[in-house]
């Protein structure tokens, strides 16, 4: 098993970084960066502009000049949101930050919510702001919407036998070294399944995660990126892994090896 972060030097994560990947945000993105700033104020955050085509990038530029705890990547187009946080999480540790953060610009992850994740990394690896245990919620989403969201976690959970109630989840904090560990050069899911591709890449490490009860509000402003191709990628990517992880629990218990490890 990997050193924890724990055994790297707790120094390390003092400097935390919020990444926040954009795109068409431009009314959002003032009001999510003055949250995160207000709520942890020693975060840096980094913004992950995919080319917006309604000015986001720009708008960025004025936060970042105005306040030096704000950084920008701009990129050169929309490239998915797997691939704009894999740009973040090796911007982040090239500059030594120690607890890195996902985050999405809509305001359904509540900066105020950060500190409470935060405070459970001293005992994790990786800690997931999660909405379907004891003390998570969502507000303003259909009936439908939850079904779908709630239905897509089980299944993940059954096929890939993780011990993981919220593997979509967006809101989530994880240490450098745990990023490290993982090793992000082979990681090539786009959508949203790039959380589940994490999270059990982080199980089969052996990894401690820690799920802690957030909230999770729809957005107000501008409009979402969830889409059927989306949806569809995330399908066959996550049926593929469940498949390829049942043949493996197979060939080891003929010979009798070890399968996960279980948090």
């Amino acid at each position: 098993m990997p050193a924890s972060a724990d055994q790297q030097g707790s120094d390390r994560i003092d400097r935390v970084l919020v990444c926040i990947p954009t795109y068409n945000e431009r009314e959002n993105l003032p009001r999510i960066v003055q949250r995160v700033r207000a709520a942890v104020p020693h975060a840096d955050v980094l913004v992950l502009d995919d080319n917006s085509p309604d000015g986001t990038g720009a708008v960025a530029d004025e936060l970042v000049a105005a306040d030096p705890q704000v950084h920008v990547l701009h990129r050169p187009g929309k490239q998915g949101l797997g691939n704009a946080y894999l740009a973040g999480f090796a911007w982040a540790l090239d500059q030594g930050y120690g607890a890195i953060v996902e985050m999405d610009a809509d305001g359904s992850h509540q900066p105020e919510q950060l500190p409470t994740l935060l405070a459970a990394l001293p005992d994790a690896d990786l800690v997931i702001g999660a909405r379907w245990v004891r003390g998570g919620s969502v507000v303003n989403w259909p009936l439908h919407r939850k079904a779908l969201s709630v239905g897509a976690n089980l299944y993940t959970r059954a096929l890939l036998g993780m011990p993981v109630h919220d593997a979509t989840a967006g809101y989530r904090v994880y240490r450098a070294s745990a990023l490290e560990a993982i090793g992000l050069d082979h990681v090539a899911s786009q959508g949203y399944c790039f959380q589940v591709d994490l999270t059990q890449r982080a199980v089969r490490m052996g990894l401690r995660v820690v799920e802690v009860p957030i909230t999770f509000v729809e957005r107000e402003v501008g409009d979402s990126k969830m889409s059927g191709d989306i949806m569809r990628e995330s399908l066959q990517r996550i049926t593929a892994w469940g498949v390829s992880h049942r043949a493996d629990q197979v060939r080891r218990l003929g010979r009798r090896e070890p399968t996960w490890h279980r948090l």
